[in-house]
């Protein structure tokens, strides 16, 4: 695709900045069509098929993120939405990339920033056009790297256990790969087709948790919910103790009758779901301190699934090692990096609170703030204490050095966040006080790093 030639759908209720927005996107060499509210938005949206829509946060109809949720759910693989928003509903913009969005700008608008975020959606549209089928297959194929003993064991109850529907609990330490168990489940079962849904349930804040599940229905629209969009497929509960009471009823409800009500609707929903429920804390004991209902912990908890620690295999680092220095080249772009077999053998040894996880980071702080094609022992050791400093004779840098600020700031951003996630095993609340972040906040900077809870 000829970018200079990419159609581009502005949504925008003020009229200046419409006409702002076009004047400069059409002297770039776009091609550029208006809307001044939702309606009109919808319309063109379907006649012209555009490559990126940027759309206002607040509009007279129905609001932006309203409408970039329609979207999503009628086409997940639609084209980049750029979000725009005024001072005051930044936090309504960050909460519209978890949604979907690809970015957001921040009014008054900055010439270079929207001509940057432009070109970078576009290309972003562009590969997920061309790779769609090829990251799928990916995600098929995809399954927990080992050939130890205890890994070999694992997968195959775990491909046992996804010829039936029984609803199974996965329980592991902090950062053991639940979720990947989960997916292989998935990826080897008669619903691999159907969609896998992922939800972090410390994320969901109590009062919009009924939404997000179950949905709503509003001015005539239906707004499906996690549980509808996950209907045929499997629903994934990361994070299971961390569910409300209020919420622990309104889900037990819905999984023994297979049916729940949208928020605001009048029929009753039927789905075919299959639930996987993960948690690093055991829920028996949050069901004597009566902070988890017994009746859902028995309902979720058909067949239990214990995911090994990463210190019960240690020999499979090697292949880990491996697996992740290459995954990160070909998905982050990083320069390619090797592990010395001193340094192999030492992390071989090391104990990894942080499992798998812990392990990942690693490679990935040593892959981008490292410099020269080999990992040494002393570079390993350093990085499993800190993150490492960039070269202090002036001569060599970090890899991110050479990236825009914006993208040099996420991946220090993300390294940063993943390493003292390690360090707190995983607690939410405990990196917050560390980093002095509010909670509501860390959440949406740790959705927007992808970065899992």
């Amino acid at each position: 695709m000829n970018v200079n030639a990419a159609q581009i759908l502005v949504v925008d209720d003020e009229p200046d900045i419409r006409r702002l927005v076009q004047e400069i996107l059409e002297d770039e060499g776009y091609q550029i069509c208006t809307a001044e509210n939702a309606g009109q938005a919808r319309d063109l949206k379907n006649s012209q098929n555009p490559d990126l829509i940027l759309l206002d946060i607040w509009m007279p109809d129905t609001d932006g993120i309203t409408l970039l949720k329609e979207w999503v759910n009628e086409d997940p693989d639609m084209c980049p939405v750029v979000m725009m928003s005024g001072h005051g509903s930044v936090e309504s913009a960050v909460e519209a990339t978890r949604l979907g969005a690809y970015d957001f700008l921040e009014k008054p608008l900055s010439l270079a920033k929207l001509l940057l975020i432009v070109e970078r959606a576009l290309e972003s549209g562009r590969l997920a056009a061309e790779l769609g089928g090829v990251k799928q297959s990916l995600v098929t194929e995809f399954e927990p790297v080992g050939k130890s003993a205890v890994i070999v064991r694992t997968k195959e109850q775990i491909k046992r256990l996804a010829q039936h529907d029984a609803r199974i609990l996965l329980v592991g330490d902090a950062g053991v790969g639940k979720e990947l168990y989960a997916r292989y489940l998935h990826n080897n079962s008669n619903r691999r087709d159907r969609p896998f849904i992922d939800v972090a349930v410390g994320s969901l804040a109590p009062e919009n948790s009924a939404v997000e599940f179950y949905g709503k229905e509003e001015h005539g629209k239906i707004y499906p919910g996690l549980l509808e969009r996950a209907h045929g497929g499997t629903l994934y509960l990361s994070g299971i103790a961390e569910m409300d009471k209020e919420s622990q009823s309104r889900l037990l409800s819905a999984l023994e009758s297979s049916a729940f009500m949208r928020v605001g609707g009048i029929e009753s929903v039927r789905v075919d779901v299959r639930v996987i429920a993960a948690t690093r804390i055991p829920l028996e004991d949050e069901v004597k301190t009566g902070d988890f209902r017994q009746d859902l912990y028995y309902l979720l908890n058909e067949v239990t699934m214990e995911i090994p620690p990463l210190r019960e295999h240690s020999e499979d680092v090697p292949a880990l090692l491996s697996f992740y220095v290459d995954h990160l080249v070909v998905q982050e772009k990083l320069p390619f990096r090797k592990f010395s077999m001193a340094a192999q053998n030492f992390l071989r040894n090391y104990t990894w609170p942080g499992n798998v996880r812990e392990l990942k980071n690693l490679v990935r702080r040593l892959m981008i703030l490292g410099v020269g094609d080999d990992i040494e022992l002393e570079e390993a050791k350093s990085a499993l204490g800190a993150i490492a400093e960039p070269s202090a004779n002036g001569v060599s840098a970090p890899e991110f050095y050479n990236l825009p600020l914006k993208e040099a700031r996420e991946h220090f951003e993300k390294a940063y966040l993943e390493y003292h996630f390690e360090k707190t095993g995983g607690s939410v609340a405990k990196l917050a006080a560390i980093i002095g972040m509010e909670r509501t906040h860390l959440y949406r900077k740790l959705h927007a790093l992808n970065i899992k809870l």
